[in-house]
């Protein structure tokens, strides 16, 4: 009997814990209020409507960019285009994950896993470690003992949503609609639209010589990514596989830091912008605007050009830079974004084709294919927005569309991230939600 009691006494107390709003729809009690941080080093793109697409003549008369009105929601951009620093912190995480594996392989010791246990680097196992992470013996250049960097992997995963997406695994099977088999399968095992990569994350830095073959650019080969002198610089090099793999990473890293503080809520992930975001946020909030400065001039009341770009006939340094110049170093526009104009041009996440402005949506339109390696080459094409050091003034519109392969890595080629907003937008008040309780 006094079992009984105990346990009607617990059952009374623990459905009176759940029944806290006396029987009324309340919703789930005690949620923390999410208030989102601007993220570091990025500025807040608001909402808003433009005509998406060239403004005045169609001049190449391309027809890639004919004008819609589209909506784009609210979004977090990086400042400036990714440096080489900051590339570098990726590059270098890669290399130490790698060197705690071989660690652990070689001791069995799982303490080497703890990134937060400090390695001795003078230290028997960590100098055997290094000597295999390092060039073979015969590959050395005056017997320096560097990092073989073809050994850099990075492995990472994502959800492939449009395949998760595509049909209704609630009708009758159809044995020739791939989509329903895949979405069937996918119902009895999620993991089938879990995707993997593996890529060397290591920037192609002999793009400075591929890409312009007869011009000496030695120099930039041998110095332009590991250099201090060029910390600040954008990196180039990255191929669209590997600016993807360091927006999953710097997502990860991010979350790392928040797993396990009380309260703290995972991040929206960090990714590459949509062709319609990168051109919004480029605008600066003006509709119309042929540069992100305004226009429709390349200079300003001076006669001083507003962007790093390849002016007056092949007068490269006329702008003040000969190749790539330091982030920041022309004017912001008005969202306080840097080089959305010159100085490297950008990958986007959207697939490139050449009708997509006629069948993407008018809201966060964008187009996505996830090529493989075996896919024609006309299917791995990016947008590539912005324009370069290289280019002609044309190629820094905003409007303008161009488009790179996604395996490949060019000198003027780098990447900067966004994050979607989560909610309406900034300035949103919590107090003046339509239901408040109390």
């Amino acid at each position: 009997m006094k079992k009984l009691l105990i346990y009607s006494a617990l059952l009374i107390f623990l459905s009176s814990c759940g029944n806290s709003g006396n029987g009324e729809l309340t919703g789930v009690k005690n949620r923390k209020r999410y208030y989102a941080p601007d993220p570091f080093g990025m500025v807040y793109v608001p909402m808003g409507s433009y005509t998406m697409g060239v403004s005045d003549e169609d001049m190449p008369y391309a027809q890639l960019n004919n004008p819609k009105t589209v909506t784009i929601q609210a979004f977090y951009m990086d400042q400036t285009e990714i440096t080489n620093n900051e590339y570098r912190q990726f590059v270098e995480w890669v290399r130490d994950s790698i060197l705690r594996e071989i660690l652990v392989t070689n001791t069995n010791d799982s303490i080497y896993k703890n990134k937060k246990e400090k390695l001795k680097m003078n230290s028997e196992p960590v100098k055997t470690a290094i000597e295999e992470m390092a060039l073979p013996a015969d590959q050395r250049y005056y017997g320096r003992a560097e990092v073989d960097t073809r050994k850099l992997f990075y492995g990472y995963y994502f959800i492939d949503l449009k395949s998760a997406s595509q049909k209704d695994y609630s009708t009758p099977a159809d044995p020739k609609n791939a989509a329903w088999a895949n979405r069937k399968q996918g119902f009895e095992n999620r993991s089938v639209f879990v995707r993997s990569e593996v890529i060397n994350v290591f920037p192609d830095t002999l793009c400075w010589i591929h890409d312009y073959a007869y011009s000496f650019n030695d120099p930039s080969t041998e110095k332009y990514f590991w250099h201090p002198a060029y910390d600040n610089y954008p990196v180039v090099g990255v191929n669209w596989k590997q600016a993807n793999a360091f927006c999953i990473w710097r997502t990860q890293l991010k979350n790392t830091s928040l797993n396990g503080k009380k309260g703290e809520t995972f991040i929206s992930d960090f990714r590459l912008p949509t062709e319609g975001e990168w051109e919004w946020a480029a605008r600066g909030g003006y509709d119309g605007n042929p540069y992100p400065w305004g226009g429709p001039y390349t200079r300003n009341d001076k006669g001083c050009f507003l962007a790093n770009f390849k002016p007056m006939r092949g007068d490269y340094i006329a702008d003040g830079g000969a190749t790539t110049v330091i982030v920041a170093h022309y004017p912001a526009n008005d969202y306080g974004l840097y080089d959305m104009a010159g100085n490297v041009a950008e990958w986007t996440i959207t697939a490139f084709h050449p009708s997509s402005y006629n069948f993407s949506w008018d809201l966060n339109p964008d187009y996505k294919y996830n090529a493989k390696d075996t896919d024609d080459p006309a299917l791995k094409r990016k947008v590539t927005r912005g324009g370069s050091w290289k280019d002609v003034a044309y190629f820094l519109r905003v409007s303008t569309r161009a488009y790179e392969y996604q395996d490949t890595a060019k000198c003027y080629i780098g990447f900067r991230c966004v994050q979607s907003y989560l909610g309406r937008q900034r300035d949103d008040n919590p107090s003046r939600a339509s239901k408040v309780y109390r």
